[in-house]
């Protein structure tokens, strides 16, 4: 039976946070809530541990975890070599949603790392979270708790949902703060690459070190033969049940495609979900109309945005049009997201579809 822990995450109790480190120690597995989204943790040199994590989510093995410390020296145990911009960029954004990829030691099992020479770590600004990893005195590996596949979990709500009676503690520490994963930069290579996108976004990343190049599948279907540094490269993710179709063009004749595509599956006897703006949401008339966020404050619909996908499993829609965002900053990090959701499903507002 999962053990449910309410924790708060401003003065967390430190006892209970105890009684999960132990879980951890002990080769269980707990979820918790970091500042991105909830992960389903376990000890990462643990390697049957770390195998429960993917039968627990359906995950595929080819998929690499990321490892999670609350101490910077770690990094020199897990690594064979820190450059000098891990150490400018860990000094700036750590704790927070960054992870960086580094050549391993010999003291990372290949488990965590899909059988790769590379492992991806990151320090989570969450006090349930970093507290939790302190207390366990080992890295926790941990990707997103929910089913694989299915949108991350952004509330403790979410994981119940997928995981109750798969994993032993579900910590509830209230919504996640970003509400999409970490930024995953790749710094084995000459220049440091974007494997995934995230709440540190490609202009603070050049900013800070300089050139920053963004991977090219990042926008586009993945190919299925690729070996993924990253969790997140290569399989379809961010899913709701329904089919998801992203809308793109001048807003103006996007919110009139949605609604006549919206129209046209009614007639079909389809139940439709629309993922609508503050901006926009007044003006469709028909459909399930959810408000991801504000468009003048994208960093509402990125919290937002795995919730909504989940609220529309709930409603039981058939069909959502999505409206499109801006790609700088996070918006990057947002279309990312709903591309995978979408599986690549675009329409074009003036009415040719691709």
């Amino acid at each position: 039976m999962t053990k449910i822990i309410k924790i708060d995450r401003n003065k967390p109790d430190v006892s209970l946070i105890d009684f999960a480190a132990e879980v951890i120690r002990k080769g269980g597995l707990v979820a918790f809530p970091t500042e991105t989204v909830y992960g389903i943790g376990a000890n990462s040199f643990d390697i049957e541990a770390v195998k429960k994590i993917f039968i627990a989510k359906g995950r595929p093995q080819d998929n690499p975890l990321i490892l999670h410390i609350a101490d910077i020296e770690v990094v020199y145990d897990l690594t064979l070599h820190v450059p000098e911009k891990a150490k400018v960029l860990m000094e700036r954004f750590w704790p927070g949603p960054l992870t960086l990829i580094f050549k391993k030691s010999d003291k990372v099992p290949s488990v965590n790392t899909a059988g790769m020479d590379t492992v991806a770590i990151r320090m989570p600004s969450n006090k349930i979270a970093h507290l939790l990893i302190k207390r366990a005195g080992v890295p926790i590996s941990a990707p997103s708790a929910n089913v694989f596949g299915k949108p991350s979990p952004t509330d403790a709500s979410h994981v119940i949902e997928d995981l109750y009676g798969k994993i032993d503690v579900i910590i509830d520490g209230g919504k996640c703060d970003v509400g999409v994963e970490s930024t995953v930069l790749d710094l084995t290579e000459k220049v440091p690459v974007i494997l995934r996108p995230g709440a540190v976004t490609v202009e603070m990343l050049k900013g800070l070190i300089g050139d920053v190049l963004i991977d090219p599948s990042l926008l586009k279907k993945p190919d299925e033969n690729i070996k993924p540094k990253s969790p997140g490269m290569k399989y379809k993710h961010y899913s709701p049940n329904a089919e998801v179709y992203i809308v793109k063009g001048d807003l103006k004749k996007v919110v009139k495609k949605i609604q006549e595509l919206t129209e046209e599956q009614l007639k079909y006897g389809k139940k439709v979900g629309i993922m609508a703006t503050v901006q926009t949401s007044t003006q469709y008339k028909n459909g399930e109309i959810i408000v991801v966020g504000d468009r003048d404050k994208p960093e509402t619909i990125a919290k937002n945005l795995f919730e909504v996908l989940r609220e529309f499993d709930r409603r039981g829609v058939d069909v959502v049009f999505s409206e499109s965002f801006d790609y700088d900053n996070i918006g990057l990090a947002i279309m990312n997201r709903l591309e995978k959701a979408a599986g690549y499903k675009e329409i074009i507002a003036e009415g040719e579809s691709q």
